[in-house]
């Protein structure tokens, strides 16, 4: 049983360390190259390039909201009841 818990901590440790990598690349991303990103994605979806701004700071919102949730504190809950 340990052994299960102690992989399922190893799991989600991973997945933390690999969505925040994630999250940094694409915020990143979005600053560095923000012109050709809303070029592009307007041309793609139609939306204005005005409102991409929102929608982006929404999208990395969401997404670090989800990491915490899903991720990040399921993992420290396993680690509190392993110590």
């Amino acid at each position: 049983m340990m052994d299960d818990i102690a992989a399922i901590t190893t799991f989600l440790g991973w997945c933390t360390v690999i969505n925040i990598g994630f999250y940094c690349v694409m915020a990143v991303t979005l600053t560095v190259f923000k012109n050709t990103i809303k070029t592009l994605h307007s041309k793609i979806t139609g939306v204005a390039i005005a409102k991409l701004d929102e929608l982006y700071f929404q999208y990395l919102g969401h997404y670090k909201l989800a990491i915490i949730m899903l991720s990040l504190t399921p993992y420290l809950a396993l680690r509190i009841m392993n110590s």
